[in-house]
């Protein structure tokens, strides 16, 4: 069914503002679904870097008062994005992060500032913009989370509408005494509508009210239904299982290209595996490792967090440099983990090379130069940072949860056999379990034959966004016809 409109409604867009994977499927899901007939619009509030890489802006609407101040609708392109950006100084115009403000602390008004994005969402949806009128309205994660709830309570003409968990850990929860504030009626404070726990749940209206519930890997579709990774909102995942789809992140592969990446001293691919060995030396001068080719470079890209599992990294390092290895660190986050790291490189110079914080290049060199990648995240609802390496042909060492289970394939003794694994997997997630991991990895890395032959598969991965962008065409299709059933 081509022609389908999509409003896509996010509160960060790849590459004008980012804080993690959401921004990196918001940039490219519109990207890889066009060639579907699938015409993407994406809403995103106007920070200050949003409004400065918009070409070709126009003003769409006015508003007198959105929740405290005027504010303008735009439309404009950027990065070959079409979208919709909301001026609202008083809302978006700040020092400090896109959710917190300098020191770290949530913006005491982030509820009124995602439910403006929400209700502009809803709006466009119910055809606010003469000439504009879209099929679906997709909101991405809590901080769009009620426009299906404000689509819903508006009555009358609605698109349908799908939301989707990038991650079910931050759920967006405020006061009820707001619902007035927020122009929600007094009859949607109740559990089938944005009542969660005596407050207005976003991210819990989204699931309650969407036509169509998606996130972002099989496995974790599974795993949020249980009470231990679903973090409350189990019960109503389950009671609305029909509505719940698990699609795959893909990755975008013009970005990370290692056949044409501007960022790496020596561009390499399948074909031209020795190449890589330039990026390996480079990666080990920048961090101050020792120039060892024969050394097993273990990288990690990530934040330092207890959800991503680095305190058991930090746990695991006398066996990682025991099996041979060096390790590059790449990240930012917990301060007890940031010291962790900076006091075992400065302990173990040539073994341990760490930066903290953020640099797109380092990124893009220890996925080229590292030989495996760790990613022992306690949970993970998909990752980009493993798909990324296979891309590269660094071996990821994954933990067996979310997107990482449904990724990697373990290179345990019949998939060597059969040549087939491109990783290693690993479970429980536990320091033990790493640690055993760590060894299975350094054994596969001294029969040099099967650990090419494993790269080799990994770099034939599709990563790409084609067939998730097929599942989500196929989603959009049935909620279309759905609606004018």
């Amino acid at each position: 069914m081509a022609g389908i409109k999509v409003l896509s409604v996010a509160s960060e867009v790849f590459p004008l503002v980012k804080t993690g994977g959401l921004a990196d499927v918001v940039g490219a899901l519109p990207h890889a679904l066009a060639p579907l007939g699938i015409e993407v619009r994406t809403l995103v509030p106007g920070y200050p870097a949003v409004l400065a890489g918009l070409s070709d802006r126009e003003e769409a609407w006015y508003f007198d008062d959105l929740f405290g101040g005027p504010a303008r609708l735009h439309s404009g392109t950027a990065a070959g994005l079409s979208l919709f950006a909301i001026e609202a100084p008083h809302l978006y115009d700040r020092p400090g992060g896109l959710y917190t403000d300098a020191s770290g602390r949530d913006w005491n008004d982030n509820a009124q500032r995602f439910a403006a994005l929400a209700a502009i969402g809803s709006g466009l949806g119910r055809g606010l913009l003469p000439g504009y009128a879209p099929d679906i309205v997709h909101a991405h994660d809590w901080q769009a989370g009620l426009t299906p709830a404000y689509l819903h309570y508006a009555g009358g003409r609605r698109p349908g509408s799908v939301i989707t968990i990038h991650n079910i850990a931050f759920q967006g929860q405020f006061p009820m005494h707001l619902m007035e504030v927020l122009g929600l009626p007094w009859s949607a404070f109740r559990m089938d509508g944005v009542e969660y726990f005596g407050q207005i749940g976003y991210l819990k209206a989204g699931l309650q009210l969407a036509d169509r519930i998606t996130t972002v890997s099989p496995t974790y579709a599974q795993e949020i239904l249980q009470p231990d990774a679903g973090m409350g909102l189990d019960g109503l995942l389950n009671q609305r299982g029909a509505a719940l789809h698990g699609i795959l992140n893909g990755l975008d592969t013009a970005v990370w290209d290692p056949s044409a990446d501007p960022l790496l001293p020596e561009i390499f691919d399948v074909d031209t595996l020795d190449a890589r060995a330039a990026n390996k030396r480079a990666l080990q001068e920048r961090l101050g490792l020792a120039p060892d080719p024969e050394a097993l470079l273990f990288g990690v890209v990530s934040r330092l967090s207890w959800q991503k599992g680095l305190d058991l990294v930090a746990d695991s390092l006398g066996v990682l440099m025991d099996v041979g290895g060096q390790l590059a660190l790449l990240g930012a986050g917990d301060a007890l983990l940031t010291h962790r790291f900076t006091s075992a490189a400065a302990a173990n110079p040539g073994q341990v090379g760490v930066q903290i914080g953020y640099d797109e290049t380092l990124a893009h060199l220890i996925e080229a130069g590292s030989d495996a990648l760790l990613v022992p995240s306690r949970f993970e609802p998909c990752g980009l940072t493993q798909l990324a390496a296979l891309r590269y042909g660094a071996l990821p060492v994954v933990a067996r949860v979310g997107g990482l289970a449904d990724t990697v394939i373990d290179t345990n003794e019949m998939a060597r056999a059969a040549g087939v694994g491109t990783g290693i997997q690993f479970q429980p997630v536990t320091a033990a379990a790493l640690q055993g991991a760590l060894r299975r990895t350094a054994d596969l890395w001294r029969d040099r034959p099967a650990w090419e032959k494993a790269q080799r598969n990994a770099m034939a991965c599709d990563v790409s966004w084609t067939r998730p962008a097929a599942q989500y065409a196929r989603l959009y299709e049935d909620v279309v016809a759905e609606r004018a059933a």
